[in-house]
């Protein structure tokens, strides 16, 4: 599991190892600009096949991090690398600059009084351009707000410059390393409050920071690594508590109900479904395909006559009626459901019966607009923006879809606590939240771009249906793990997804192979203790920093 912590509880597990340290050899700084130094050799090796006459040039400013990179550039700059330093402000981290000076390098600056050569802005830009790669030193995690004066100006001409950065890998310009974080972006809660300069590598130091797993900030920060710093005693001794949470396929393993020689179609899950009306019909048949694809021993689908023709017609082995009044171990409600009475009024009677008896329920789409107050965490809410702004506007909060894209896991949070029930946010990057306010927020960026197309929702639905229904008894003795299973059935979905594709895909076929998924899942080595181990990320690896500098 991959565990992101504020930055008031990393600069205080920093605080006695720094002043342990005596000078700079072996200290925090020293290893996080070797890494840094190691990174970036290896970086213009496999771009350009050379390190000595390599161009590396970082935008540094006023922090810690504008030391990192310094005095990383003064290690490549010993090492034959031409080594540039913009600097956006007066103040600088005078070791690192004293160091990059003695090595050799070049310092440019794009304000009055900094030290070394002043430059325009646009100068620096076009140096940064034509550099092998470029380290974004500019803000740390002490910051607050966005990039502001000559910093805010030159990553908006740097970022001009660089312009569409779609492809996978550069080709004609810079790679683009971020020093901890990318520089601007909202480190506590992932908001951008301004201009980025979007990176293809981010090297974060002793752990992750929210900001790195939490949209919108979290598409700009490329691929993440963790250089382990030993913070993690302090943070343990602190009694620190992670603000976001990323289960990796390790985990979500873990956390998958698989049936046991004992098991019946009943012990495994049974999944009720409401979804779907003659206007929508295919809502019902993809929430079945979801449920049907991850797993469960059964479904019980309950809706209309027509629905229920269409929906026994794509999956036979459906059990169809017109009432809600049959057992399950958890319901599926609201896909398609909004404009017929009957089955709006079918919703209403599962999920109140569902609440009194804590049953888990997925509600979605529809249903999200007929919700009794207050829920309880085992009720898994699964909102789009839209769909959630709406739903806290009801409750007296003044918020637009707009508001919600750009603060995500603050408006989950939100909605979370004015329900009762756990909030799985849908989006590029999903965000689930439970209703307690101490718990951390829950963030799966494991989906393509290729899923957001139409009935992916359903299908996301009926995959957590199944989950919920294959724990359920687990669920009625800690409702909180709701929300880890809505993170759970996010990643697999997104798997699916990626199975499913390369390039378009529709939501059939994301349902079709969520049994493929879930076995890839499975067959992969698993940690087996009680608690979960921590696993690496596809797109997030640790790296340990050990004490012992190598040159």
């Amino acid at each position: 599991m991959i565990e992101a912590f504020r930055a008031d509880a990393v600069r205080a597990a920093e605080a006695p190892l720094l002043a342990a340290e005596r000078g700079f050899a072996g200290g925090l700084m020293h290893r996080a600009a070797t890494v840094l130094e190691v990174a970036v050799r290896a970086e213009l090796r496999a771009g350009t096949g050379r390190v000595p006459g390599a161009c590396v040039v970082a935008l540094v400013g006023p922090g810690n991090n504008g030391g990192d990179a310094l005095h990383a550039l003064a290690g490549l700059a010993r090492r034959g690398v031409r080594a540039v330093a913009v600097l956006t402000s007066a103040r600088v981290h005078d070791g690192g600059l004293a160091a990059l000076v003695a090595a050799g390098g070049t310092v440019l600056s794009v304000v009055d009084d900094a030290p070394g050569r002043r430059v325009w802005l646009g100068d620096a830009a076009a140096e940064a351009f034509a550099a092998e790669v470029v380290l974004d030193g500019l803000l740390g995690i002490g910051a607050r707000g966005g990039l502001r004066g000559a910093a805010a100006e030159l990553v908006e001409v740097l970022d001009g410059l660089l312009g569409d950065r779609s492809a996978p890998a550069p080709t004609a310009r810079p790679l683009v390393v971020a020093v901890d974080v990318p520089s601007g972006v909202g480190v506590d809660d992932g908001t951008v409050a301004g201009p980025v300069l979007r990176a293809d590598r981010t090297l974060t130091f002793g752990v992750a920071k929210p900001g790195l797993l939490l949209p919108p900030a979290a598409h700009l920060a490329g691929r993440v690594d963790v250089v382990d710093l030993g913070l993690a005693a302090q943070l343990a001794a602190d009694d620190a508590r992670p603000a976001v949470r990323r289960l990796t396929a390790a985990d979500a393993a873990l956390r998958w109900p698989v049936p046991g020689p004992g098991d019946d179609k009943y012990r495994r899950g049974v999944v009720g479904v409401v979804a779907g009306t003659a206007t929508y019909p295919g809502a019902a048949v993809l929430a079945v395909a979801g449920a049907q694809g991850a797993g469960c021993g059964m479904v019980r689908y309950v809706g209309p006559d027509a629905v229920r023709h269409a929906v026994v017609a794509a999956h036979p082995e459906v059990v169809a009626g017109a009432t809600t009044e049959v057992r399950v171990q958890a319901w599926v409600l609201g896909p398609g459901v909004a404009d017929d009475d009957a089955q709006a009024g079918r919703v209403r009677v599962a999920l109140a019966h569902a609440v009194a008896g804590g049953l888990p329920v997925v509600v979605d789409a529809g249903g999200l607009e007929r919700l009794p107050v207050p829920l309880a965490a085992s009720v898994v809410l699964t909102p789009h923006a839209g769909e959630l702004a709406r739903l806290l506007a009801e409750r007296g909060e003044r918020v637009s879809r707009e508001d919600v894209e750009a603060e995500p896991a603050r408006w989950a949070r939100a909605a979370a606590l004015a329900t009762g029930a756990t909030v799985l946010l849908k989006g590029h990057v999903t965000v689930v939240a439970g209703p307690a306010p101490d718990a951390p927020v829950l963030a799966q960026a494991d989906a393509p771009g290729w899923l957001a197309t139409a009935g992916a929702g359903d299908v996301l639905a009926g995959t957590l249906g199944a989950l919920l229904a294959g724990r359920a008894d687990d669920v009625r003795a800690d409702p909180a793990l709701a929300a880890e299973l809505a993170a759970t059935a996010a990643l697999v979905h997104g798997r699916a997804a990626r199975l499913a594709g390369p390039g378009p895909v529709t939501a059939g076929t994301v349902a079709q192979a969520l049994p493929a998924a879930v076995a890839e899942l499975l067959a992969a080595p698993t940690p087996t203790p009680a608690r979960p181990a921590a696993r690496r990320h596809p797109r997030l690896r640790v790296h340990l920093a050990s004490r012992r500098v190598v040159r």
